[in-house]
């Protein structure tokens, strides 16, 4: 079974999709799938779906769900005489498990290559992580499990997936800086940047970019729009870091040009 959870929820068996309709089992395959072959407990289904308030016949109703998930992937199975619904979404002791081919989900695969980005950046090899941490993000499609409604569990998972994103994102620009693409970089930092209007790690590569393609005016108005953002939303000053990014623009310190980690 293919499945993609970065963007809108997709599971397909034989070119079959089986993914639901209905909200809340929508949600337990989303769950599943997030944790293909681990057994996801009973009790952690039932907290996604109906949060502190569990109906009494949440059981029934769960065993309910699970049976119309395997109804699907049936249909998908039809002609398979290898394989059955239930050795797909199988019962465990305590809870249930959705068993998928290695390489079969997209998250496993983006957190596998984006590993592989950062062990490169951390060896000083940018070129490599850049590319690693490049394909690794174009394997997203929008924000993980768009149009899925999420509960507490997923709330957590769909959190995580996020800051992974955004750690391989800050890092690939790192490695694209340090490989020197600066004025390439500057149209995806200003993106970046709007979107994030208080993200330092953003603004400060912005920065950079800019004033190493020779716009040094327009990375001090870079800094000074996040400045008085966080001002406005926050009542609080720019990091010391990022403090000491603008000096440097503004006193044109050369070892700006030249430190590769000046964005950090």
């Amino acid at each position: 079974m293919e499945i993609k959870v970065l963007g809108p929820l997709a599971a397909v068996e034989r070119g079959v999709s089986v993914v639901p309709s209905a909200a809340k089992p929508r949600q337990i395959l989303a769950l599943l799938a997030l944790q293909a072959d681990h057994v996801v407990t009973v009790p952690t289904l039932m907290e996604e779906i109906w949060g502190e308030n569990v109906p009494r016949s949440a059981a029934t109703t769960l065993q309910t769900y699970i049976l119309q998930l395997r109804r699907r992937i049936a249909v998908a199975l039809e002609g398979d005489p290898a394989r059955e619904a239930k050795d797909v979404l199988v019962t465990q002791h305590g809870g249930y498990l959705l068993q998928v081919q290695p390489g079969q989900v997209d998250v496993q695969e983006f957190e596998q290559l984006a590993a592989s980005g950062r062990a490169a950046y951390d060896a000083g090899d940018d070129r490599t992580a850049s590319e690693m941490l490049g394909r690794a993000l174009k394997m997203w499609h929008g924000p993980a499990l768009v149009d899925v409604r999420v509960g507490s569990v997923l709330e957590l998972e769909v959190l995580r997936m996020d800051e992974d994103r955004m750690a391989a994102l800050e890092r690939r620009v790192d490695a694209d800086l340090r490989l020197g693409r600066h004025t390439e970089l500057v149209p995806e930092l200003r993106v970046l940047a709007a979107r994030h209007p208080m993200h330092e790690n953003f603004c400060a590569q912005l920065m950079v970019a800019l004033h190493r393609s020779g716009n040094s005016w327009r990375a001090l108005e870079a800094y000074q729009r996040l400045r008085n953002t966080l001002i406005e939303e926050l009542g609080m000053e720019p990091s010391p870091k990022l403090q000491r990014l603008h000096h440097a623009v503004l006193s044109g310190d050369p070892q700006l040009d030249a430190t590769a980690h000046a964005a950090r």
